[in-house]
């Protein structure tokens, strides 16, 4: 059978690992033993890896990583070393957002192949804010399984630790890294009802929190997870008030993170002259679009819609 090339300079051979490795090479080692991994059905595995603390797989992704013919993976450095830690000698091909039109099809072409195609991201469970989810889309549009193999989850992992409500969250990614989109974005997350979660940069978080304060309300809860499962792991719990204010002093920030907002609170929505007249009053002395955000940091209303109000009461006295 011919080889299967993924790419430039790389050749996924018949048997999805490195040159010399066959079928008695795919195992993994748990703590001394080397345990054989079962063979696995043609599919589109997607397997979550640790966000951190290695010692975060399943002994079903440590199967599903040894025994797959096609290994994929988003950063091949990052993958080897969970691989040599575990023993596992299966070789990993880069895919990721750079080379996803060419190594896609590839990837696909392996299933239509009868092989078995296991994906993971550098951290994490696949297909959440990275480009794996293009590839899923694929090998569903052609007939192939996906298979899904859980685990670490940091979304899941703050939420968990963060104290806020967990009944309902909304998982909403990374948010724009423009202020003004950014302060959009929130003003239309403003009133779900449940907790927030995103992810962000430490470059980012403190005009992220700010934001938000100004945006949501200072008196909201949240809570900025750094480093989750690693070494020098923090839960910074407090009001969106507080958070800023400890984040506006320019505390050195690092690693990733994971920004959990509480749900809005339950308080009545205030009357609509109520709120014409706090726009009205607020408009006296600040901008339209800084009487929104004001108005709604009191109200907790949508700004946008805040906004488009305050632009109509202008024009109604004509202004």
């Amino acid at each position: 059978m011919r080889p299967f090339v993924a790419g430039k300079g790389l050749t996924m051979r018949d048997e999805g690992v490195a040159s010399g490795a066959g079928d008695g090479a795919k195992s993994f080692r748990l703590h001394n033993a080397m345990i054989p991994a079962r063979p696995l059905e043609p599919a589109l595995y997607l397997v979550a890896t640790p966000i951190g603390n290695l010692s975060d797989i399943t002994l079903r992704a440590l199967e599903t990583l040894a025994g797959a013919d096609v290994l994929a993976c988003e950063d091949t450095r990052v993958t080897r070393v969970l691989l040599d830690r575990y023993g596992i000698v299966n070789r990993p091909y880069a895919y990721h957002e750079y080379n996803a039109d060419e190594a896609g099809p590839r990837l696909i072409a392996a299933l239509e192949a009868g092989k078995s195609v296991a994906l993971v991201s550098d951290a994490g469970t696949p297909l959440v804010s990275d480009p794996g989810y293009r590839l899923a889309l694929l090998a569903i549009a052609a007939g192939h399984r996906v298979v899904p193999i859980p685990g670490a989850s940091a979304p899941l992992a703050a939420l968990v630790g963060s104290g806020l409500p967990n009944d309902a969250f909304f998982f909403a990614g990374f948010l724009p890294s423009k202020d003004k989109a950014r302060r959009d974005r929130l003003a239309e997350l403003a009133t779900v009802p449940a907790t927030l979660l995103f992810f962000e940069s430490p470059h980012r978080i403190a005009a992220t929190v700010a934001a938000a304060a100004d945006v949501l309300g200072e008196a909201r809860a949240a809570c900025v997870c750094r480093e989750l499962t690693k070494t020098f792991e923090e839960f910074r719990r407090g009001t969106l008030g507080e958070l800023a204010a400890h984040y506006g002093d320019g505390a050195s920030v690092k690693g990733e993170i994971v920004f959990v907002i509480g749900p809005p609170g339950e308080a009545a929505a205030p009357e609509a002259e109520d709120v014409d007249r706090l726009l009205t009053m607020l408009a006296k002395d600040m901008s339209t679009g800084k009487a929104a955000t004001e108005a709604a940091r009191q109200t907790g209303l949508p700004r946008k819609d805040l906004y488009q109000r305050l632009l109509d009461l202008k024009d109604a006295d004509g202004q």
